[in-house]
């Protein structure tokens, strides 16, 4: 019996594994397919380097540059600003003592990840704009700068969670060596337990600007959503916030319609290039260890 069960669930494991991978490969071919069309039409590296985004105008022009700069600085931002915090936390949490206690902060990261984006941006417009621009003096605080803030508060669980695991290895691994050899805590987290999770920060960092790429609803309610090249006080426009702003009302099979396919496309082709990149980092880390 527990046999048949087994069998049974390794059947049905390798099933759903085909199918959501067929899935993925059928999106791919889907938004390749609805991308290339627009070629006809435009040059790619016309597309890719253009400023100015105007799909509607008599002469359409379609360049996404601003929206590609926008959404690696916004990216950039938000990693800048929670890495540090983020390494902090996981040092924290792998030498803390309490069970109790890091439970509870454990509970609160979950609980920060799990909370919608579309909530994110909610308190990001009432209370990040409003507090930029009245330190800033700024007519509008929708910025990059806004966008980069939300965005560290929501990736910061990723950055904790993927560092704390290794850390806590390591701590356990010289603490009671440390102990013996009258070294302070304080002197170990930074001389030995930091420097062996150069590779989990690494990899952290490579998944929270992943994260931070594809996020849409948080960013485009901070924003400001201005097809311009971004500064970090300025508006900015990302390639997914340009897409979900603007696929209801471009016309099926229109310049409009194919000139977005085409963005997420390009933003499609970053992403996986990050995630392979995450992969081969892991890998040879893996490979290291043994």
């Amino acid at each position: 019996m527990e046999q048949t069960f087994e069998k049974l669930f390794s059947v049905l494991s390798t099933i759903f594994t085909v199918i959501s991978v067929v899935l993925l490969f059928l999106v791919i071919f889907f938004i390749t397919q609805e991308s290339m069309l627009i070629f006809q039409e435009v040059n790619f590296l016309d597309f890719i380097r253009g400023l100015i985004w105007n799909p509607l105008a008599s002469e359409p022009t379609v360049g996404i540059l601003p929206m590609i700069l926008a959404t690696f600085y916004v990216s950039i931002v938000a990693v800048l600003i929670s890495l540090p915090i983020g390494i902090g936390c996981a040092l924290e949490l792998a030498a803390l003592e309490n069970e109790r206690l890091k439970g509870f902060f454990t509970s609160i990261l979950a609980v920060l990840a799990g909370i919608p984006s579309v909530i994110y941006g909610f308190i990001g417009l009432l209370v990040v704009v409003k507090f930029l621009e009245k330190t800033f003096r700024l007519a509008a605080g929708e910025s990059i700068l806004s966008g980069g803030i939300v965005l560290a508060v929501m990736v910061l669980p990723y950055i904790v969670s993927s560092v704390t695991e290794t850390m806590e290895k390591s701590y356990k691994k010289y603490k009671e060596t440390s102990l013996a050899l009258g070294v302070s805590k304080s002197y170990m987290l930074r001389a030995l337990i930091l420097p062996n999770a150069k590779g989990a920060i690494l990899t952290s960092m490579i998944l929270a600007f992943s994260r931070a790429m594809g996020e849409t609803m948080a960013v485009m309610m901070v924003m400001g959503n201005s097809p311009i090249l971004p500064k970090l006080l300025g508006k900015g426009e990302t390639i997914s916030a340009l897409i979900a702003l603007e696929i209801g009302t471009a016309g099926l099979g229109s310049l409009h319609y194919h000139a977005l396919f085409t963005s997420g496309f390009v933003l499609m082709m970053f992403l996986i290039f990050l995630n392979a990149l995450f992969y081969l980092i892991k890998k040879n880390l893996t490979e290291h260890l043994k």
